[in-house]
């Protein structure tokens, strides 16, 4: 008796202490919170800035795509009758005809073009640094400026011409043919982009092990074997990283023929029966000179949506390579171990 008697007057254990004696945490998850609080403030402006400039128009152009909206006056809701009606526009088909085929001729060759010259740039060449930086150069000039240039170049008296007739070749209607535009626009798209990705690719190279390079060589590898046999397989997450920005890029393809056709008529927007008409150039024109936003917005999504798919297709195609290779190697060593 005296032992619980003892017992139930011992004191209480302090507040703020917990059974061993330790400080109990004050506030909980709110307490971490407010530990926390001047980080969050110091990132806070990047995701107002985001919140303000980046999802709200994303968001807002979806709810535009379901209006009918001139800019000033007041929206009207029609539903899916803007994405009905580009359906049925045949200026809309003509544009995407038009992008794939500046992509097709433009993305296609420069990203070959760029993976010779990243291999180069790897061999022990002299200046390497220097053709480095000339090759990044033209993507970080003013693709308006240069396209004034390149106008220039590809006029009918310009210097491109000027060349072919010096070589015994009949001038060309750079700016006033089907093939020619497409042409002119394609070069420019090459020159601006193949020195960015040759410097992906680069980077690519530059971290596979030199045991490779160096058993490829002792088994009597040429340089052309090298390329195709050991780069490229090793390059396959870069590769599809190139293709699918690359992709992203050239379907987006807007300051080119906006610059190189510029008009004040609007029916003559991307040249010549509208040859250099894009999906991007006739969303500027259908939302900035017609003020039909809401038919703009929606133009937008349908192109998000034909990326997202070419995206998707280039990943299963690069992936489904790489499962292939894998287990054809995994094949390959289970029979040499049975032999």
């Amino acid at each position: 008796m005296a032992t619980v008697a003892e017992a139930s007057e011992a004191p209480a254990a302090p507040s703020g202490k917990g059974a061993a004696g330790r400080p109990a945490r004050a506030g909980g998850p709110p307490g971490r919170w407010r530990r926390h609080l001047p980080s969050y403030l110091a990132i806070s402006p990047y995701y107002l800035l985001f919140a303000v400039f980046g999802a709200f128009p994303v968001f807002f152009s979806l709810y535009l795509s379901f209006q009918d909206w001139d800019g000033i006056g007041d929206m009207r809701f029609v539903g899916l009758q803007q994405y009905e009606w580009l359906l049925h526009d045949p200026v809309f088909w003509h544009a995407i005809l038009n992008t794939f085929e500046i992509w097709l001729f433009s993305t296609v060759p420069m990203l070959f073009l760029a993976l010779g010259l990243a291999f180069l740039l790897h061999s022990q060449v002299r200046f390497s640094a220097a053709y480095r930086v000339a090759y990044f150069i033209p993507n970080v000039t003013s693709m308006v400026a240069m396209t004034i240039v390149f106008g220039s170049v590809f006029a009918q008296t310009g210097l491109a011409n000027s060349l072919l007739k010096a070589v015994g070749v009949d001038g060309v209607g750079w700016l006033n043919s089907d093939l020619g535009i497409k042409a002119a626009v394609s070069i420019m798209i090459i020159w601006r982009w193949v020195g960015y990705n040759a410097l992906i690719f680069l980077a690519g190279i530059q971290a596979i092990p030199t045991e490779l390079f160096e058993a490829a060589r002792v088994d009597g590898a040429n340089s052309r074997q090298v390329l195709f046999r050991v780069v490229v397989p090793q390059l396959r997450p870069v590769i599809l990283f190139a293709v699918i920005t690359s992709t992203i890029n050239g379907l987006q393809i807007f300051t080119e023929p906006q610059v190189l056709f510029y008009s004040d008529d609007p029916g003559s927007t991307g040249g010549p029966g509208q040859e250099g008409m894009t999906i991007v150039l006739y969303l500027w024109q259908r939302s900035f000179n017609d003020l039909q936003f809401g038919y703009g917005a929606a133009m937008g999504w349908l192109l998000f949506a034909i990326i997202a798919l070419f995206a998707v297709i280039n990943w299963r195609l690069v992936s489904g390579s790489d499962r292939d290779d894998r287990r054809g190697f995994t094949l390959r060593k289970g029979a040499r171990n049975g032999r």
